[in-house]
Formats: C-alpha cells, structure tokens, sequence
C-alpha cells in the first residue's frame, strides 16, 4: 500500500483518472465509474476529494456496509496528513540552533525515511506518492551527524564534503583560467596544454601586457554577473523542479539527490556545498557553450569570473548555515533560513537578494 497526501489524491479529478479518500484510505475508482448504482456523475462530483462526510449523509445518499466492502476493493493506499514540524508563527533567527530529530518517533509517525538506515535505498524503494514526499523531504530534520545516504563507505565518501573543499579544489582552477585568458589576449594562439607545460615552455609564452589585462577585466566581471543569474536559476529550476517531477520512485531519488537531502536536512555540516564531481557535471555544459558562443580568451576569462562567484556561493552557503555573521550576511542568513523552513517556493537567492525581487520571488521578513 502507496502513501498519499491530499495533493496527491486531489490532482486525479476526472474520468481518466478518480480518486477519493475516505477514513484514512486512498481509492482509485476509475473503473468504477460506470458501475456506479447512482451514475458516475455523483462520484464525479466528489472526485479528488474525501468521500466520508459525503458518504455518511443520508441527504446524499445512505451506503450499505456492502457499498462500504466494494469500496475496500478499489483501495490503493493509506492517506497520510501533513504536519509542519515548524511553526507558522516562526520568525527566522540569525541565532537558530534547532533541536535533534528522534530518529524512533519520526519514523514511527511519518513513515517516511528512518534516519538511522541508508536512505537513498529507502527512496528508491519508497512506497509514498510525489505529493507525500515533497511535503516530507520539506519538512526539515536535524541529527547531531551526518545520516547515510548508502551502505558502502566507498560510495558515502563522494557524498560528503567538507566547506574547504570547494576553495582547494577550484580556486587553483580559477587562477589558471584567469591566468590562461590573459595570456590569450596576449597571444590568441596559446592553448590550455602550453600553460600546462609551463616548465618546458615558460620561455615561450608571452608577456602579459596592459592591453590584455583591459580586455580580461570585463569578461571576468561579466563571469560574475552570470553566476549570480546561474545561482537563482539552477536553484529555482532545477534543483527545485518540484511541479515538474514525474510521479515515480526514480524522479524521486534523483530529487533527493540532487536537492532534497538538503531540504530534508538542512543543518547537516557534509552536505551543504557541492561535492566536486558533482559540480564538475553540472559545470561542463555550461563551459563547453562559452567556447562554442566566445573566442577562447574570452570564455576563459568568463569561466573564472563564474567559478569565483561559486567559491564565494558554497562557502557563504555554508556560513549561512553554521556561523555566527556580520550584519548583511546575517540578514541573508534570516533570508536563506526562511527559505527552508517557511516557503521553498521562494527566496531562491543565497548570496544577494536581487533576482528574487527582479522575478517576483522574494520572501518578506517577519520582525524578530
């Protein structure tokens, strides 16, 4: 047995496709419909919607205990309401510290994912509906460590990543692309591999010159202004596609994956800057279309202006989470926090503000 949130049930409203619930159980009555003694206009009406004030109404029409015995045979899973762990009334607090989950009772209430077992086996093995899941993985949980995401430590080791990670790794790539775009502005005909020979071929490369830096400077900075615009669109379109994820356990887990562990687990310190592996996916396209829009001096100077804002991006993205702040970081700190635990649909900026108030998305502050 799947399941199911209300959302779930009521997006299956026509003749295609008729849910009802009725006292904790979900129905598919599609088949149904034909058959129905009243006609299907009277379970068409009520489609997507709970059937048991309706059913129990002798205004409507009185059911026999037969009636309720035929409608066991449609069920298809259990109904499972929402409980926001947080409050409405809850303000963000550049000092929040939240309480660790039990691992027991949540299970044992939500039956959705057992913190203390593998999870992304227990999504791809899942028995809830889309709707059951997106209103869970939102509903943030804290542990004092890092849950698992697989059994095999070989495998775990890629999903983790500690803060200073990402500067070790992709600054040294950043100097050297920003170093490579001023020497091709220099001499266009330097490629990536001579740089890369730069003991043998020290000698050979040219000069940076006055004129080389001057074109360098506005690729670069325009780098940086496509990142913040990468920031709020990959984080509002993909790693929040949640309208647009197909209803099946596959979709699921790559959304758990991708974004929903994080959702799921917002505090937790090895999952809140992207491993490097995964970064470099995500990075390649978009790369690989600055050298087919942009000579290769451009792009390249472009890309390191990019891959800087990142730096910046996942390591403010971790202090937002784990450090105490100055003032305007703090106030962002409030903003990313609300995000989490008041409105996912909103507030997709994490280190400036300024897309979200362009495209309509912005989370307004209560007062603490």
């Amino acid at each position: 047995m799947r399941i199911f949130a209300d959302a779930d049930v009521a997006k299956h409203n026509t003749r295609k496709s008729c849910w009802v619930s009725h006292k904790g159980g979900v129905y598919d009555l599609t088949l149904f419909l034909e058959d129905h003694p009243g006609g299907d206009d009277m379970i068409m009406r009520f489609a997507g919607c709970d059937l048991e004030n309706v059913m129990e109404d002798p205004a409507e029409h009185e059911h026999s205990n037969s009636a309720y015995e035929m409608l066991e045979e449609f069920r298809i899973g259990t109904l499972h309401a929402n409980e926001s762990i947080v409050s409405d009334d809850w303000v963000p607090d550049e000092n929040f510290h939240p309480d660790e989950t039990n691992v027991a009772s949540d299970y044992n209430k939500n039956q959705f994912l057992d913190l203390s077992k593998p999870l992304l086996l227990q999504v791809w093995n899942a028995p809830w509906g889309k709707e059951y899941y997106l209103q869970q993985v939102h509903n943030p949980r804290h542990l004092k460590d890092s849950a698992r995401l697989f059994g095999p430590d070989l495998l775990e080791m890629f999903t983790r990543t500690q803060w200073y990670v990402v500067p070790l790794v992709w600054i040294p790539i950043t100097l050297f692309l920003g170093y490579l775009s001023l020497l091709q502005f220099s001499d266009s005909r330097i490629l990536a591999k001579d740089v890369l020979q730069w003991p043998l071929q020290l000698q050979f490369l040219p000069s940076i010159t006055a004129s080389a830096f001057a074109k360098f400077v506005p690729c670069y900075l325009l780098g940086c202004l496509i990142w913040t615009l990468l920031e709020y669109f990959l984080h509002r379109f993909l790693f929040h596609l949640d309208d647009h994820l197909p209803d099946a356990n596959w979709a699921l887990t790559l959304h758990f994956l991708l974004h929903g562990v994080h959702h799921y687990l917002p505090m937790d310190r090895l999952r809140l800057v992207m491993p490097p592996l995964l970064f470099l996916v995500l990075e390649t396209p978009f790369t690989k279309l600055a050298h087919l829009i942009f000579p290769k001096a451009i792009a390249n100077g472009i890309i390191a202006g990019a891959f800087t804002f990142y730096v910046g991006y996942d390591c403010m993205h971790y202090a937002l989470h784990h450090t105490r702040l100055p003032q305007y970081m703090a106030e962002m700190k409030r903003y990313h926090l609300a995000h989490h635990y008041k409105n996912f649909e909103l507030g997709f900026g994490v280190t400036s503000k300024i897309w979200d108030v362009v495209f309509g998305t912005i989370i307004p502050l209560a007062q603490k």
